[in-house]
């Protein structure tokens, strides 16, 4: 009797000590990384860096050291161009470059071929018609965030985004908004918070685009 209690005290710490680890592994593999210092102690196991707000030089040949990074922000780096090597971020699935003074995105943006997330708030410089031609081409892209930057009207070729799940244009000065729905098949949600609609344009958009918009 006593050897069978024993043996299911042993598998209890067996399964206790299993889940501990894998708890461990998870919560390393999640950390967020905010010094280039830390990150750079061992690049590969780094998978979130978050370098907002410390207006860094980044020296060459840094971004390509990070071969698993799944999520960057870069926000508010006064950066007048993005740097060329992001391109080099082959896992990269989230990209947050808010509130920084770059007008379009390099050339070589379209090699994040892995990227679903992409903010763009804050941008109050951007060109938004030029990057829509890059972006475009990017069709493994869920989600964008175009948020307080200041618009007054989306261009023309706006809707060549037509693989989005998602569109966040909060926070800007849009009075009026029109978009081919049946062209938008994979299109959620488009979300439209603090603009300057007046309540009987809501209401119409309500009316004629459903629980598409969100007011």
């Amino acid at each position: 009797m006593k050897t069978y209690i024993l043996l299911f005290i042993f598998l209890c710490m067996s399964i206790l000590s299993k889940g501990f680890s894998q708890n461990k592994t998870t919560a390393q593999d999640t950390e967020t990384y905010t010094s280039i210092q830390e990150a750079l102690r061992n690049p590969e196991k780094v998978k979130r860096l978050d370098l907002s707000n410390q207006k860094i030089d980044f020296p060459k040949g840094f971004w390509s050291k990070f071969k698993n990074l799944e999520y960057l922000s870069l926000k508010n780096e006064g950066l007048m161009f993005l740097p060329e090597g992001i391109s080099e971020l082959k896992s990269l699935k989230v990209l947050d470059v808010s509130g920084n003074d770059f007008k379009v995105l390099p050339s070589g943006f379209t090699k994040l071929t892995k990227l679903e997330e992409l903010f763009l708030n804050d941008e109050k410089n951007i060109d938004l018609s030029r990057n829509i031609d890059l972006i475009s081409k990017m069709k493994n892209l869920k989600v964008l965030h175009i948020e307080n930057d200041g618009l007054k009207k989306l261009p023309p070729n706006f809707w060549k985004l037509n693989y989005l799940e998602a569109v966040y244009l909060n926070d800007n000065e849009l009075k009026e908004f029109d978009f081919p729905k049946q062209k938008i098949n994979n299109l959620k949600n488009i979300y439209l918070n603090n603009n300057l609609f007046m309540p009987s344009d809501i209401d119409r958009l309500n009316t004629q685009y459903g629980t598409l918009l969100r007011f």
